[in-house]
């Protein structure tokens, strides 16, 4: 039954990352229509920076999402650690923590730069926008965004419910 009931959960996940895959692609499209309109309206050098911006957007979100995904699960490791657990494996696990801190503090402060960039490009485009338009614009990065959150949520997941899964599955002689 509880084999049935991840199978089952794992279908519903695999559902809601199809649907997901969907909106992914519907902003892809909407971000290749603005970024034909910011090409048209705005100075090459301009244009650069949008492009440079968005596609650091997606790399620096994703980085953080990564980073934070491993520390939890590092922190979840440490967490299970008891008198039972060896010296070189808690002293490893230590040291993967201090550096994915590091790493992840590393990945705010490029969000903290990308954050001061997206008001950059958003001062150069409300030059050439309309007020829609440049609504528009701010609507599709917190899609994106979001969009992208919500892909790594639900691969966390599915992955945590095949992970139960196959443990299981192992389990039963």
């Amino acid at each position: 039954e509880l084999m049935a009931g991840l199978r089952c959960r794992l279908q519903v996940l695999w559902e809601e990352q199809e649907l997901l895959l969907l909106e992914a692609r519907e902003c892809t499209k909407w971000g290749e229509e603005l970024e034909a309109t910011v090409q048209d309206l705005c100075q090459p050098n301009e244009f650069e920076r949008y492009l440079m911006f968005i596609g650091d957007l997606e790399k620096v979100v994703s980085l953080l999402l990564c980073l934070s995904s491993r520390l939890a699960r590092v922190q979840n490791a440490m967490s299970r650690m008891d008198g039972n657990t060896e010296a070189e494996e808690k002293q490893s696990l230590n040291e993967r923590h201090r550096l994915l801190s590091r790493q992840r503090e590393d990945a705010k402060d490029l969000k903290e730069n990308l954050d001061r960039r997206e008001r950059v490009v958003s001062g150069i485009l409300a030059k050439y926008l309309t007020e829609q338009q440049l609504q528009d614009y701010q609507h599709f990065v917190q899609v994106k965004t979001s969009l992208l959150i919500e892909q790594k949520d639900l691969e966390e997941q599915i992955k945590f419910f095949e992970e139960q899964l196959e443990n299981l599955e192992q389990s039963i002689p």
